[in-house]
């Protein structure tokens, strides 16, 4: 009988402890850039559940012109909340700052602009604004971005390039091995890579690249008005459209270079659908 009552209370303490750690988690806000709706920020405002004594932050570092890219988003924002938003753009300012980190830990939602993935991550990879943004989420705050900053959420950063082409293009041409160029990202998806302007430009065959190169992991690709809205291992669609997801290929092979295998998962979402990612 003690036994039986160890066991019960064993699993009943890893139980309590994994349910702590999901509520001890925020949440990703992740848009696939073009324009936003005000229903689309009048959810992220929701989402982030802000109190009165809350703040927002804006991160602009991946914008070529970040003080307009803030100015724009701050007057959304506005419509929706009366809470301050402030402007911390650490590619002009120093990262090292304790007042500006301590305020971005605990800044109850962080917002990414969109421009450069590359650029943004050269600002803030090894450094403490990085360990910011993930002690901010840790801790229950929403890290939201749009284009660009949807990208950074991932581990595997889709960077746009191509291994096996010279010249930049929206979308590839080939389903080829070894041709998608990642690097890293934020990293608060460890296990799924997301790619942005999906629909609108024809991002196929760079998101089936991306699986073939990363084959466990969940590949999603946002089109543009539209979000993933994620907590824990679930994603809810915000929009006006579609969101795709694929995984698991089956008898992934390389013939001569090109990439092909038998079947897929592959969902196509829209506006409140909720699908399995992989956090």
């Amino acid at each position: 009988m003690k036994k039986i009552y160890f066991l019960i209370a064993a699993f009943s303490m890893i139980s309590f402890s994994a349910f702590s750690q999901q509520t001890q988690k925020g949440k990703l806000f992740i848009i696939g850039g073009g324009t936003r709706s005000d229903a689309l920020i009048q959810d992220l405002v929701n989402t982030a559940e802000l109190r009165a004594n809350d703040y927002i932050i804006v991160l602009p570092m991946a914008s070529e012109e970040p003080d307009t890219g803030f100015k724009y988003i701050n007057q959304q924002l506005k419509k929706h909340t009366d809470l301050k938003v402030r402007n911390f753009n650490f590619a002009k300012h120093d990262v090292n700052d304790s007042k500006w980190i301590d305020s971005l830990k605990k800044a109850r939602l962080i917002y990414i602009l969109g421009g450069d993935q590359s650029r943004f991550m050269k600002s803030v990879l090894n450094t403490p604004v990085y360990t910011a943004i993930h002690e901010a989420y840790k801790n229950g705050s929403t890290i939201a971005g749009t284009s660009a900053g949807a990208a950074v959420m991932s581990k595997f950063m889709i960077t746009g390039k191509q291994l096996l082409e010279s010249d930049y293009k929206e979308t590839f041409n080939q389903l080829l091995d070894k041709n998608i160029e990642f690097s890293e990202g934020l990293g608060l998806l460890q296990n799924t890579i997301i790619d942005q302007h999906f629909i609108k430009r024809n991002r196929y065959n760079r998101l089936i690249s991306a699986l073939a190169d990363k084959p466990t992991f969940t590949c999603v690709g946002i089109d543009e008005g539209t979000a993933i809205v994620v907590k824990g291992n679930q994603a809810r669609v915000s929009g006006d459209s579609q969101v795709i997801r694929i995984a698991k290929p089956v008898n992934l092979k390389i013939d001569r270079k090109l990439i092909k295998f038998s079947q897929v998962q592959f969902g196509l979402f829209t506006n409140g659908d909720v699908f399995e990612i992989k956090p």
